[in-house]
């Protein structure tokens, strides 16, 4: 049975994260692009009212006041819909931030599918893609509420870019208070030896309880949570390929350059198995319930779930 510990937006989490740094560092400060009630950087606002800067809907400029304070010594939190954080200022965080190095971190939030209702112009399904592929760029997906707020504390501790994706919707709290977190250690949440999966973000609770479901089947998966896209776990994703001999990766994002991509990349030279991916096929999205999408999308447990005994049979071939 999947342990869950209750349930929370991951958005939460960051906006947690945001208002102790306050009090913990002052070079903490944090721009808005006319989101910061969405995004929950408002509460950082209503108690730092001196650092938050409202940039309105201008991502590009926020990305280069951003770079400013960051030359100026400061850190700075530039956050709004993953969908506008990422795609639309991509030449200024590739220019101006990364290229000089610059100590910005971007939150993204509302990403994936589960953004639902605000349909496909508002869903972020290429951000760890466009992401990843700058050099300097440090990439962060954790599983929920509790893991964001540590990956925001832990990406405030880092030298250097850094991006954040989370999300809107209510999702299952499944790590604890003293569950580690480290930037480019993935971590085992289930051991198994016939298959394993590799998951981000939300999708992480599906897998779990994916294999509860091939449990039922005699099947043994272990589950594997790269809340760090970049830089990837090299180590533990071909150990775990060489115990299993067989993957199957799961990203609520496009399958092309994401999570899948990044593994596939890894197993090719390191150690490379029979794979599955599931993710978004190179279509956009659409509006809906998110749950709804999820299960549209082919991105429920039982969909998981198939992918695995897919991977598995391809073994013996």
């Amino acid at each position: 049975m999947v342990e869950i510990y209750g349930k929370k937006a991951t958005r939460y989490g960051y906006s947690e994260a945001l208002v102790e740094l306050g009090e913990s560092n002052p070079k903490v400060v944090a721009l808005a692009a006319d989101t910061a009630c969405s995004v929950m950087v408002h509460l950082f606002a209503q108690k730092y009212p001196e650092r938050f800067i409202q940039l309105g809907i201008a991502e590009q400029n926020m990305i280069g006041v951003s770079a400013g304070l960051a030359v100026a010594g400061l850190i700075p939190f530039a956050t709004t819909y993953a969908m506008f954080s990422t795609g639309r200022p991509w030449e200024n965080i590739r220019n101006t931030i990364c290229y000089s190095n610059l100590n910005v971190k971007i939150g993204g939030s509302h990403s994936g599918i589960t953004v639902g209702q605000d349909g496909a112009t508002h869903q972020a399904l290429e951000d760890i893609a466009i992401m990843r592929c700058i050099p300097r760029m440090t990439v962060l997906v954790p599983c929920d509420m509790i893991q964001t707020k540590k990956a925001t504390i832990a990406a405030s501790k880092m030298y250097g870019p850094c991006y954040i994706r989370f999300g809107r919707e209510t999702e299952p709290i499944i790590t604890k208070e003293d569950t580690p977190f480290e930037i480019g250690k993935a971590q085992v949440l289930k051991e198994g030896k016939d298959i394993v999966i590799f998951a981000c973000g939300y999708m992480v609770y599906e897998s779990l309880m994916a294999a509860e479901l091939l449990e039922k089947s005699g099947i043994s998966a272990k589950v594997i949570n790269i809340h760090t896209i970049k830089p990837l776990d090299d180590k533990a994703i071909s150990a775990a390929a060489k115990e299993c001999g067989a993957a199957v990766s799961v990203e609520e994002h496009q399958v092309i350059g994401g999570l899948g991509s990044a593994v596939a990349e890894v197993l090719a030279k390191n150690y490379p198995v029979p794979m599955e991916m599931i993710g978004i096929n190179d279509v956009f999205g659409k509006s809906g319930i998110p749950q709804d999408l999820i299960r549209s999308y082919g991105l429920k447990d039982v969909d998981i779930a198939k992918a695995c005994e897919k991977a598995i049979k391809r073994k013996s071939r």
